[in-house]
């Protein structure tokens, strides 16, 4: 546990440096979070206030009569037909023949449609049957001064002059109605002039003699003595001229005098066409008409939409309806750019009461009835779309911040951080590996770190102190080279008086001669006259025909007395001869039971299995010696077969010194057989290629 400690210790700095960079950078999404939070709560409250002043705000519209007339007239009667037909007045009737009146009445209702070149037109009907069937025609146009039309003319394309039409049930009303100016009374101040339009039902000439007019069509017209372009001045600039017609349709007269209980207004309104023209004298141009396009309708209740927010619905019902009058919804012609992710995370954001709808009423009183309005408001909707848009277009910001961050830590990590942690693991590799000799330590360097900042400077010091034990632990590794080879020079002047005193006590019974050979051996073992890997591969061996099934049986009995327990073999059911020398090949078995034996997971066995193929006098006998245990390296593959190679630690402090598969490679080579190693899925394995011999 304290070794774990210290190990985490050595982290310490490099941690505490990452998490201070983290916590910084949470810090940072955490206060966008925080604000945006804060202003989802502040939009709820201000969404809850704007919609009940927005329901204040339509009803207050409805009561106006302009707002009156959108609802006596609804959309769908003024998308049922493209045409120009009378709307319901939430006035009982016109006073047509007082311009006053006439125009404030048209534009308090705001029924006046705008047509180019300063023209309007608003054609309706009174909401009270009994002022009588009438379609009342009321506008402007702008002309020169007015030519009127002389009593008496029999023709009366010679002045100004009015077309109207009427199309109702099948029927067809056709009026012309020249101007007829009115004379002055005596004594009273005029602006501008006033006259008539005198109606006569349209022939197909332009004859008129013996006409009458129609008694019950009435019409005035008041033209403006000031000019349209004010700077123009004279008789010959344009004038705006206002007018004010009632026509009369017989039709809708005969059914208020059928019954009292006549239906108003009529159920077929939006199919009666009305044609309005105002022409020139003469064959000229037609100033006015009706049908011309571009014409700009007046308030309708569709225009209420631009009042609601995404997610509103505005409701209007009649009183006592099962149906709505009309269902406006909120126009989304424009989407601003948002973020899926941050409109995400607004919606997660807890607010009390977000969820819930909210709906407001208002009742609105007209002449026809009272009407309900009901506004639905939908909070989430509008405040997500709003905040998510406003979010994403100041993201950038918190953006900016945290790849600032970003880059400051790279910054310090790349340069000072990634410098420290490749010093502090090449200073505790150097540390478990100074133990290997100088071999090890010429894997280690550090001039790549050397700089002029505080980090290389420590890092120069490091490097050159550790070339200088580089360049000590050289000049030791040749002292010893050295006395081994004075040691050897020393043996073998031993060795000749030993041999002498072996030749006078040569009976093997003479306890001198036993002294002597263990001495002699003892001399050759420890200085020999050369390296002991020299040695071996300089040795010879006397090969023979031998039984490697009964070898290989002999040697898993045995396995026991030096120490190795647990060793399977099962022999094969006849003998499989082979050439090679029986001492040296136990000797190969022998270390390779012990490698196997150190290496193995305790408990499990160590198996042998003989694997016979091929021909006599080919290497086709094959001995395997497995061991579970951890996988050799596949760098090391080739290295354990050299002498000195070991994988134990401090080999040379507990006796062992890497000598053991090099002496097995070694003689199996001299006996012209093989030896490898394989990894399997569950340890490692052995294997021995010896050449088959023939059988006796």
């Amino acid at each position: 546990m304290k070794r774990f400690i210290l190990w985490l210790a050595s982290f310490r700095l490099r941690v505490l440096f990452r998490t201070s960079f983290l916590l910084l950078a949470l810090s940072v999404v955490a206060l966008a979070v925080t604000l945006l939070l804060e202003e989802k709560q502040r939009d709820f409250r201000n969404y809850q206030s704007n919609l009940a002043k927005t329901q204040e705000q339509i009803v207050a519209r409805l009561r106006h009569p302009s707002g009156q007339l959108a609802l006596l007239n609804p959309p769908q009667a003024q998308n049922a037909k493209n045409n120009l037909y009378p709307v319901l007045l939430p006035f009982s009737a016109m006073d047509f023949d007082d311009q006053s009146k006439v125009r404030n009445a048209v534009e308090m209702a705001g029924c006046l449609i705008q047509y180019p070149h300063q023209g309007s037109l608003c054609v309706a009907i009174g909401n009270n049957p009994w002022a009588g069937g009438f379609i009342y025609a009321a506008g402007t146009f702008v002309s020169r001064s007015l030519v009127s039309h002389d009593i008496g003319d029999r023709f009366l394309d010679g002045a100004h002059r009015m077309r109207v039409g009427v199309e109702v049930r099948g029927q067809a009303y056709r009026w012309l109605a020249p101007f007829e100016v009115m004379p002055s009374r005596r004594g009273a101040a005029v602006e501008g002039v006033r006259g008539r339009f005198t109606g006569y039902v349209e022939l197909n000439g332009r004859d008129y003699e013996g006409a009458l007019p129609v008694k019950d069509f009435r019409g005035w017209v008041w033209q403006s003595a000031q000019c349209v372009d004010v700077a123009q001045s004279g008789d010959d600039c344009l004038r705006t001229s206002f007018f004010s017609v009632r026509l009369p349709v017989d039709v809708l007269i005969a059914d208020l005098l059928k019954t009292r209980k006549t239906m108003w207004p009529p159920p077929d309104l939006a199919d009666i066409h009305v044609d309005v023209e105002v022409l020139s004298p003469g064959e000229a141009s037609v100033l006015f008409d009706s049908r011309a396009a571009g014409a700009v309708a007046p308030f309708s209740l569709e225009e209420l939409g631009v009042l609601l927010q995404p997610g509103e619905v505005l409701r209007i019902r009649k009183e006592n309806a099962t149906q709505d009058l009309a269902q406006i919804r909120s126009k989304d012609n424009h989407r601003e750019l948002s973020s899926p992710l941050l409109a995400h995370l607004i919606r997660r954001l807890p607010v009390k009461g977000y969820d819930a709808p909210v709906d407001l009423t208002g009742t609105v009183v007209t002449p026809s009835g009272n009407y309900t309005v009901l506004l639905h408001g939908d909070a989430a909707r509008a405040i997500n779309r709003t905040l998510s848009a406003t979010a994403t277009r100041v993201s950038w910001f918190v953006v900016a911040m945290l790849a600032a961050i970003t880059l400051a830590w790279l910054v310090i990590e790349v340069g000072l951080v990634r410098r420290i942690a490749q010093l502090t693991r090449r200073a505790r590799k150097l540390t478990k590996s100074s133990a290997k000799g100088p071999d090890a330590l010429a894997t280690y360097d550090l001039s790549d770190l050397k700089g002029s900042d505080e980090l290389g400077l420590l890092a120069t010091c490091l490097n050159d102190l550790l070339r200088r034990v580089k360049e000590d632990a050289g000049r030791e590794k040749i002292r010893a080279e050295q006395e081994k080879d004075q040691w050897h020079a020393v043996g073998h002047e031993i060795m000749s008086p030993l041999q002498s005193l072996l030749a006078l006590h040569a009976n093997p019974d003479d306890p001198s001669h036993r002294y002597i050979a263990r001495m002699q051996q003892a001399v050759r073992v420890l200085y020999g006259h050369a390296s002991p890997s020299e040695a071996f591969q300089s040795s010879t061996l006397a090969l023979e025909s031998m039984d490697i099934n009964a070898f290989l049986t002999s040697v898993a009995a045995n396995a026991t007395h030096i120490g190795i327990d647990n060793v399977i073999y099962v022999p094969l059911l006849s003998a499989v001869p082979v050439s090679a020398d029986e001492y040296s090949l136990e000797d190969v078995i022998g270390h390779l039971l012990r490698n196997a034996d150190r290496h193995r997971v305790p408990g499990t066995p160590i198996t042998l299995k003989l694997e016979v193929d091929g021909k006599a006098g080919d290497p086709a006998a094959m001995v395997s010696i497995h061991n579970v245990g951890p996988e050799i390296p596949s760098e090391w593959s080739r290295r354990i077969f050299e002498y000195g190679v070991s994988g134990l630690q401090d080999t040379g402090a507990n006796g062992r010194r890497g000598q053991g598969l090099f002496v097995a490679k070694t003689y199996m080579a001299k006996m012209g057989g093989t030896l490898g190693v394989r990894n399997e899925a569950d340890g490692v394995s052995f294997i021995l290629g010896l050449q088959r011999a023939v059988a006796h």
